[in-house]
This record gives C-alpha cells, structure tokens and sequence, in this order.
C-alpha cells in the first residue's frame, strides 16, 4: 500500500499551513475548504504562510466543499483539520472519495477520533494531537506563529491496522513538524484535551491574548483548576498521563502534571499576542468549540461522577458568550473569581 494522493479538508490557519509544509515536499495534495473567498484566493495568488523568520509563497491546488462531489479520483490519505464539531459530516464528505486502502487523520482538538471511527471504522481512522500556532484573518495568508521547526504532532491509529501504517503516515506529516507515535492515542488526545481546558476557552472569556490572561495570578489559577478537573475526568475513564509536546513524564502526581502542560504550552508554543482558537472564532463571529473541550469535560465527569466546578463555570460564561446574553471582556474575570472565593 502506497500513499500517492492526500487531501487537506478544511485548510484555514492550520490547515493550510501544514498542506503548503506537503506540497513543498514536493506530495500531490489536494487542498478543500469551506470558505468561497480563500479558495480563489488560492488559486488566484498561491498560498503565503508568514512566519517569525521568514515568509514562503507556495503554488497550491484547492477546491470548495461543493466541488467533491465532482472529482474523478480517490485519495490515500486524507488529513481533517475542521473544527471537531464538524468532524462527522466532514468524514460523511471525504468518505466517497477514500481509495479502498485509505486513512484519514484526525489534526483536531477535543476527541474527534470518535465520531471518524463511527463514520469510517477504526481500521481507516486515525487520531492525532497537533500543537501549531497559526492565524488566518485574510483569505490566502496565514500567519504561522510556530513554523515547522517547533511544531509538534502525536499520532496513533485506532485499531491494530490502521495503528500499522502510523509510520508512514508520520514521514508525511513530519514534513510540517516533529511526529511521535503513541500507542495509546485516545491517552495522548486526552493530555491535550487537559491543556487545551485550562487555556482555550478560558482565556478567551476575557478577550485578551493568553499571556494577558495567565498574568493574573487569580485567573491562572482558575486556569489550572480547569485542567486538574480535566485530568481527574480523563484517569476516572480508563486513559492514562502520557508524556506529550515531547517533554517525559517522571511519575508526576497528576495535578502537577496538569498544572505543567500549560506551563508548556506557555513556554513553547505561546507569544505575548497569542489568541487562543476560540477568541478568533468569536472575533470572526463564528462558534467555537467550547462543547468539545471544557463541555466535554463536564458531561463525562457527571457520567463519572467527578466533580468539575470549574469547567462548569468556563463552559456557562462561554455559552452565555456564544448565544449573545453575554460579552467576552475582562470584567467577566469577577464572576471567576466569585467561582474562586467559593472554593
């Protein structure tokens, strides 16, 4: 089996900054987005990913949504980068146009590798943990905070055969960063679940960069709170710590490990102007994903009888945020902060 035709579906910041990493690798890669303008834009002037140290321009091949249901070919390889709450019907899209030995990869937050493996079956399914900064706010341009140097991604397949073929699928993606492979995929999915519950939505609450946030010491905190409730859901289910963002895991006690992925993704894959994925959703109007991560937590603990009253307080002010009967501003840190006078 040989991979000789991949997919990108959904190339917005990330998306399209590690589908230009394949293309320059020189891969036939076909590019799918849901934006109308950023496609042309593509097509039209090639695709411009700005970095801290340099800029790269790089000729690309991109087709709309609709236009999948037109194409005469097949692909082995199929990376998902949409938000997680897209995951299934993006899966139901891509999966007429799987060759008969196809992956598709899961690149998202939260646990995605669910809902691919209800639609494709775990044999063709695999997840993944991505660590990448990027932002888009013009269609073609993408600014890539992390370039492909200090980009890291975890992945693992969910079955015997597809976790058979992990290997080949990291040479490609190596090409847009350091790959490690996990036997225990849902365990490593999980440890970013717990990072992304401490910073994600939280910081995005108050509307500033996430450096801004964990400055004060009552909000980070808070912030760590979210992700030791995160962890405590994560072991009450079966996962277990693993070592993620390439650093190892020395028999850390579970709330200092939970206290330390943030502290990692602050060191190394944040910036003083960072804008966590959820403060650019909201910016831009659109939802995010507060119900696959802090919401996440929240329904499993409550399955499992783990207490997450942190979570619960970043999952109702997001909502309120989402279905406008609330601002995302500073001020909203006092009702945080009420959350933690009461415990």
């Amino acid at each position: 089996m040989s991979i000789t035709k991949i997919a990108v579906l959904g190339t917005g910041a990330n998306g399209a900054s590690i589908a230009a990493d394949f293309v320059k690798a020189g891969l036939d890669v076909t590019l799918i987005e849901q934006w109308p303008d950023h496609v042309e834009a593509m097509n039209k002037n090639g695709l411009t990913v700005k970095m801290p140290e340099r800029t790269e321009h790089t000729e690309v091949y991109a087709i709309h949504l609709c236009q999948v249901a037109e194409l005469k070919t097949t692909f082995d390889l199929v990376f998902i980068l949409v938000k997680a709450y897209d995951t299934r019907w993006a899966a139901e899209l891509i999966k007429p146009v799987l060759s008969d030995s196809a992956i598709v990869v899961g690149l998202q937050n939260g646990m995605s590798i669910n809902d691919l493996a209800d639609v494709l079956g775990p044999d063709r399914s695999m997840g993944a943990v991505i660590e990448c900064c990027s932002n888009m706010f013009e269609p073609g341009v993408c600014i890539r905070e992390t370039p492909p140097e200090e980009s890291w991604f975890g992945l693992g397949g969910l079955s015997e055969i597809s976790h058979s073929r992990a290997e080949e699928v990291a040479e490609i993606l190596r090409h847009a960063g350091t790959v490690q492979v996990y036997d225990d995929i849902r365990s490593a999915k999980w440890m970013k679940l717990v990072a992304n519950a401490s910073e994600l939505v939280t910081s995005a609450i108050l509307d500033v960069p996430l450096f801004d946030a964990v400055a004060d010491p009552k909000m980070r905190k808070f912030m760590e709170d979210n992700a030791k409730e995160a962890l405590a859901v994560c072991l009450a289910g079966g996962s277990r710590i693993v070592p993620i963002f390439g650093f190892t895991v020395a028999d850390q006690e579970p709330d200092t490990y939970a206290v330390n992925l943030l502290n990692e993704v602050l060191k190394r894959f944040s910036f003083p102007d960072t804008l966590t994925t959820v403060l650019q959703d909201w910016r831009k109007g659109r939802r995010a994903e507060i119900n696959d991560i802090n919401g996440l937590v929240v329904s499993e603990g409550l399955r499992l009888g783990i207490p997450t009253p942190a979570n619960s307080m970043t999952l109702r002010l997001a909502s309120e945020i989402e279905s406008g009967v609330r601002k995302a501003e500073p001020g909203n840190l006092a009702e945080i902060l009420e959350y933690r006078n009461g415990t």
